[in-house]
């Protein structure tokens, strides 16, 4: 089975990219499921239902998030709403509106356990152990039949995401890290048998600072006064992402790493 995971996708530019870019990369690559890190989207922080609809609609098959999630008035309503194909980190506490993993089926029929957690390292929410969350988690669905168990790591410090890697080697099918919106080039398959990278990258303005204009993140650097941060429309775009192929629940026997460019 292919999954197809694209990194976090920014603002109206990178809903544009994912529009034009995913009917290619479909063609291209034929996977069977397509996730994609969404809490940029509305933006470049947090989700409304208008845009996780956009991206949806262009082929997107599921959306995990992070830290910005709650950043939009509608979050609470969209993450609420159990028909919807989107989770947040599941270390949130206990009681936070939404899902922290969700069981998916592909178009094949084949069940896909999609879990999203955050990191502590560097964030200023205090979540619950990721390490513990997902050995609840996986204890807790141990009895259903899964063609994959795909872990969307969420995290500041790269330290912490190869930590997860290690801890789930041979336990998940793949562990994606999420974030910090810049690919790292140690995609591979683990000793156990667990498809790894630290960060997948973004789907956003290639000459930007993460997704965002130069110029503001540029003068709070210089001046130290707070900027209010804007998010460029149009432009060339990146599109980063992995291709996983899996072979169960928790074995897979590629990953991939793409990196396209497109002009939106």
């Amino acid at each position: 089975m292919k999954i197809l995971f694209l990194g976090d996708i920014v603002g109206k530019a990178g809903r544009r990219a994912v529009g034009k870019i995913l009917p290619q990369l479909r063609e291209k690559y034929a996977p069977d499921f397509v996730i994609a890190n969404g809490e940029n989207l509305a933006h470049g922080i947090g989700a409304s239902k208008k845009t996780a609809t956009q991206v949806l609609e262009a082929g997107i098959d599921f959306l995990t998030s992070g830290n910005h999630i709650f950043k939009t008035d509608e979050a609470e309503e969209l993450l609420q709403d159990k028909s919807y194909p989107i989770i947040r980190p599941a270390n949130y506490p206990e009681g936070v509106p939404g899902d922290g993993f969700r069981i998916v089926e592909a178009a094949t029929g084949k069940k896909l356990l999609v879990i999203n957690v955050l990191g502590q390292v560097f964030f200023k929410e205090n979540c619950l152990s990721p390490l513990t969350v997902i050995d609840r988690i996986l204890e807790q669905t141990a009895g259903e039949k899964l063609a994959g168990i795909i872990v969307d790591a969420h995290m500041e410090a790269t330290s912490e995401t190869q930590i997860i890697g290690h801890y789930l080697d041979g336990r998940v099918a793949a562990v994606v890290g999420t974030h910090t919106h810049v690919p790292t080039a140690d995609e591979r398959i683990l000793p156990q048998g667990t498809a790894f990278i630290t960060d997948v990258g973004m789907v956003g303005i290639k000459e930007s600072s993460l997704g965002v204009d130069f110029e503001p993140v540029t003068k709070e650097m210089l001046t130290q006064i707070p900027q209010t941060f804007t998010w460029p429309e149009s432009g060339l775009c990146r599109i980063d992402g992995v291709l996983v192929e899996i072979e169960s629940a928790t074995q897979s026997k590629a990953i991939k790493r793409i990196s396209e460019e497109i002009e939106v």
